[in-house]
């Protein structure tokens, strides 16, 4: 008996499968109801009884050995036909589709490689923020009322007073707090204002703020700086104009348009018929904002500027409902698709 399972095992081994019937024949042989591994099970009732626990582990792993054969080329054969498949060099492609970045991440990296290029870096920060970085260090006195010029989403009141961030110039705080002029960075991020949500606006958005602060830092510089902007993004034929305006952290502050690209300046319902497009706001850094943050408004001068991303967005792409950045339409984001 122990020689004939030595001969089984050996037959095993030898049995040359190519392919799926020979994997089938080999089955039957030696697994199949009527095979030969079944066979041998059925011969050991005559096997005498002091051999029989000897004879019956012998079989138990003949079996064992013929099921592991098995089941090796059954695995070899299903991955050589999954292989040959996808080496099929006549069979039709599949074909994925491209995403594409989202309309603001595209003009918010275009604003900032704009102003890399003439050395401002990138700062960001909380958008949770603390009274002192929000409000007070830019001017804005306890009670005073430019307060009211920004309905903010109030986290905690009182003594530890934190909120949502009305705008990114808290980044600029805490830069020219941890800093020592000459400082030239821009602050990208979301921020956040308690406001209905209509085509207009909306209760979060995106902006880029700016700030440059050296000694002898002069309103020619500011102007100088947003018109190479305005022409790096717009075009070489932008013009910009300054219009006088008010901002607690600046003084000088002004507004600034953009000679509309979509008439060139002629005249249409987009820049409603007077030639420009307001983009920004700006201005010459108060002293009061330089001594709260520790640098000496004496030595040092500086501007600032910020402009929604939204926007600059919406005159750069003609997207004319602030809903649809947010919504994610599937039908408007592929408008952006590279190529498209």
């Amino acid at each position: 008996m122990k020689a004939t399972i030595d001969k089984i095992i050996t037959d095993i081994d030898q049995f040359v499968i190519k392919d799926t019937k020979s994997l089938e024949d080999f089955r039957i042989q030696f697994l199949g109801s009527k095979g030969i591994v079944k066979n041998m099970f059925g011969e050991l009732k005559s096997v005498p009884n002091e051999e029989k626990r000897e004879v019956g582990q012998l079989l138990n792993n003949l079996r064992l050995h013929a099921e592991t054969k098995f089941a090796s080329f059954k695995e070899q054969l299903e991955t050589a036909a999954s292989s040959d498949a996808s080496l099929d060099l006549s069979r039709p492609g599949d074909s994925d589709e491209i995403g594409s970045r989202h309309p603001l991440s595209l003009v918010r990296s275009e604003i900032i490689e704009i102003f890399e290029r003439i050395g401002y870096a990138v700062s960001e920060g909380p958008e949770i923020e603390d009274d002192w970085h929000n409000f007070s260090a830019l001017n804005f006195p306890p009670e005073h009322p430019a307060r009211d010029m920004q309905d903010t989403f109030f986290i905690e009141k009182g003594e530890n007073e934190m909120a949502l961030r009305t705008h990114t110039s808290s980044v600029q705080v805490r830069v020219m707090e941890n800093s020592k002029p000459p400082i030239r960075t821009i602050s990208p991020g979301r921020v956040f204002r308690n406001e209905a949500i209509s085509a207009r606006a909306h209760c979060f958005f995106h902006q880029v703020e700016g700030l440059y602060i050296d000694k002898n830092v002069s309103f020619a510089d500011l102007k100088q700086t947003l018109l190479y902007f305005a022409k790096e993004l717009f075009g070489e034929k932008a013009q910009i104009r300054l219009r006088p305006s008010y901002f607690p952290f600046t003084e000088p502050s002004a507004e600034v348009d953009v000679s509309c690209t979509i008439c060139n300046s002629k005249g249409c319902n987009v820049c409603k018929y007077s030639g420009w497009l307001e983009i920004l706001g700006c201005g010459m850094v108060d002293p009061n904002v330089l001594e709260a943050c520790g640098i000496d408004s004496k030595e040092y001068s500086g501007f600032a500027f910020g402009m929604g991303i939204e926007r600059i967005t919406q005159l750069k792409y003609k997207v004319n409902d602030l809903r649809l950045y947010s919504e994610n339409d599937v039908r408007f984001l592929k408008q952006f698709t590279p190529g498209m």
